[in-house]
C-alpha cells in the first residue's frame, strides 16, 4: 500500500513538472524587420557630398535680427518647455524601471497588543505558559519589535532589465521629439519673419502706386479743365486711388497678425518685431545641398524617433516573452521581537527569515498570451510607422528641391513681366496725354502692374518658405542645442 502510494506522489509530481514546463513554453511570433533602405539620390538630383541640413541654424540663417528671435524662441517657448518636462518625467520612469529589478531593503518596526480568550487552545496554552520559572505569561500580551527586511524578484529571464531598457529607449526617442520640435520651430520663425518683410514691401509698393495713381488723377483732372477729359475718368481714377489706400489697411492688419503669430512663438506678449528694414529684393534665398538620401537616417529627429521607438518595442516583446517563464523571488528577514521591551536586547529575542519562491504560470494564461500577443503587434506598427517616416521625409525633400528650382524659374519670368508692365504705366499716362490711349487703357496698365508687383513679391516669398522648408526637410536646426542623455542611460 505504501509503495503504490508512494509511485502515485512520483507520477503526479513528474506530472506537475511536465505540466509546468509545457506552460512555461512561450508563443513564437515572427517579428517584421523594418527596410531601412532609401533610393541613392533623390529624383532629378545629382548626389552632393554637401548637406545643407548638417549647417547650424546661425549659420543658415545669416539676418541677425531673425537670429535673435530664435534664440529668445529656444529659451521661452512654452510649448517646447512643456515638452522639457515630458522628458523629464521619462527619465525618471528609467529610474522606477531601473529600481524594480535590484533588491529593496526597508527597515520595519512595530508594537501591539493581543488578548485571546481563555477558553480556546491558545488561550489554555498561554495560562498554563511560563516565562521563566515562577513568572506566568503576562495578559493582555504585547509585542514589540524591529528588524530589517529584504525582497528581491532575480529577473532571470530579463524581464524586469528588458523593461528598462526599453525605456531607456523611450527616453531617447523623446529627446529626438524636441529636437524635431525645435527644427518645427526654427522654421515656422523664419517663415512668419519673411512673411512680415513680404508684407512690409508690400506696403512700400502700395504707396508708390498710391503716388502714381494720385499724379495721374492730377493729370485727368486738369485735361478735364481744358475739356479734353470727363468727370466719369475722374471718379474712376480717384475710385483706383481709394481701393489702392483701403488695401494699406488689409496689410497692416497681416501685420499686426503675423508679428503676434512670432511674439506667440518667442514666448512673449504681443510687440513689435525687429526686423531688417532692407529692399526685400535684395533677400536672396541661400543655396542648397541636399545631400544623399541615407544621410536622413541621420539628420532626421523625427526618423531617429521612430528608431527609438521600434528598438523599444522589440525590447517589449522579450519582456513580454519573459513572463512565460518561472519567476524567482527571494526574501530575507532579520530583527529583534519581544513582549516586553526589556528582552529586545536579549539574544534570545533575535529572529531572522530567509525564504525563497519558484513560481511559473501553469493554467490560465490568456492574459500572458494577449500582452504578448499585444506586443507583437505594436513591433509590426511601429515598422510600418518607421517605414512610413522616412517614406515621408524623402518625398518631402525631394519636393522642396523641385520647388526651389520651379519658383527660381517662376521668379525670373515674373520679374520680367514687373519690368516690362512698370515701364508700360509711363507709356500709358504719355499716351493718354496725347490722346493716343484712352483712359481705361491707363487704369487696366495700373492695375496689372500693382498684381504683378504683388505676385511678385509672392513668388520671392514661396522661394525663401521653400528655402525653409528644405532646411527643415534635410532635419537641420537642432543640432544647435543638443540634450545629452543624463547618467542613468549610460550605466
Amino acid at each position: 500500500m505504501n509503495k503504490n502510494r508512494k509511485k502515485i506522489y512520483q507520477y503526479a509530481g513528474w506530472s506537475v513538472l511536465l505540466l509546468g514546463l509545457a506552460a512555461c513554453k512561450p508563443v513564437e511570433i515572427q517579428q517584421r524587420a523594418e527596410n531601412r533602405t532609401v533610393p541613392e539620390k533623390y529624383a532629378g538630383a545629382e548626389n552632393d557630398n554637401t548637406n545643407s541640413g548638417k549647417l547650424k541654424w546661425n549659420e543658415y540663417f545669416s539676418d541677425p535680427n531673425l537670429q535673435a528671435l530664435i534664440t529668445e524662441a529656444l529659451k521661452n517657448n512654452q510649448e517646447l518647455n512643456i515638452m522639457l518636462q515630458e522628458i523629464e518625467i521619462s527619465k525618471n520612469e528609467i529610474k522606477a524601471r531601473k529600481g524594480e529589478y535590484l533588491p529593496s531593503v526597508g527597515l520595519k518596526a512595530g508594537v501591539g497588543v493581543d488578548k485571546v480568550s481563555r477558553y480556546t487552545n491558545i488561550g489554555a496554552m498561554e495560562d498554563n505558559t511560563e516565562i521563566v520559572p515562577g513568572k506566568e505569561m503576562p495578559d493582555p500580551l504585547f509585542d514589540f519589535g524591529a528588524g530589517v527586511q529584504a525582497k528581491w524578484e532575480t529577473d532571470i529571464w530579463g524581464k524586469l532589465h528588458n523593461a528598462t531598457r526599453a525605456q531607456v529607449q523611450r527616453y531617447l526617442a523623446s529627446i529626438e521629439g524636441r529636437n524635431f520640435m525645435v527644427t518645427n520651430l526654427i522654421s515656422e520663425i523664419a517663415d512668419s519673419y519673411y512673411e512680415l518683410l513680404a508684407l512690409d514691401n508690400e506696403q512700400v509698393i502700395l504707396n508708390e502706386n498710391i503716388k502714381i495713381q494720385n499724379d495721374a488723377l492730377n493729370i485727368i483732372k486738369e485735361l478735364k479743365k481744358n475739356a479734353r477729359s470727363n468727370e466719369l475718368a475722374v471718379k474712376r481714377f480717384q475710385a483706383l486711388v481709394l481701393k489702392t489706400q483701403g488695401m494699406q489697411y488689409d496689410i497692416q492688419q497681416k501685420v499686426v497678425e503675423t508679428e503676434n503669430r512670432i511674439n506667440y512663438l518667442v514666448g512673449r506678449f504681443p510687440q513689435p518685431v525687429e526686423r531688417s528694414h532692407d529692399n526685400f529684393d535684395t533677400v536672396v534665398p541661400p543655396v542648397v545641398y541636399a545631400g544623399i538620401p541615407s544621410e536622413l537616417l541621420e539628420n532626421r529627429p523625427d526618423i531617429k524617433e521612430a528608431e527609438y521607438e521600434l528598438a523599444a518595442t522589440k525590447l517589449d516583446i522579450k519582456s513580454a516573452k519573459a513572463r512565460f517563464y518561472p519567476s524567482l523571488d527571494i526574501g530575507a528577514g532579520i530583527g529583534l521581537q519581544a513582549f516586553n521591551p526589556a528582552y529586545l536586547i536579549k539574544p534570545q529575542s533575535l529572529l531572522f527569515s530567509l525564504a525563497g519562491e519558484l513560481t511559473a504560470p501553469l493554467i490560465n494564461r490568456a492574459a500572458i498570451k494577449a500582452a504578448y500577443y499585444n506586443a507583437n503587434a505594436k513591433q509590426v506598427q511601429a515598422v510600418y510607422h518607421y517605414e512610413q517616416t522616412v517614406l515621408a521625409a524623402y518625398i518631402e525633400v525631394a519636393n522642396q528641391l523641385a520647388k526651389m528650382q520651379n519658383m527660381k524659374s517662376s521668379y525670373d519670368i515674373k520679374a520680367q513681366e514687373v519690368d516690362a508692365l512698370t515701364q508700360s504705366i509711363d507709356i500709358s499716362n504719355d499716351l493718354f496725354k496725347y490722346a493716343r490711349a484712352d483712359y481705361m487703357e491707363v487704369l487696366l496698365t495700373q492695375r496689372d502692374a500693382l498684381e504683378s508687383k504683388f505676385e511678385l513679391v509672392e513668388k520671392r516669398i514661396n522661394q525663401l518658405k521653400a528655402s525653409v522648408a528644405i532646411y527643415r526637410a534635410l532635419g537641420g536646426g537642432w543640432d544647435q542645442n543638443p540634450l545629452t542623455p543624463p547618467d542613468i542611460i549610460k550605466k
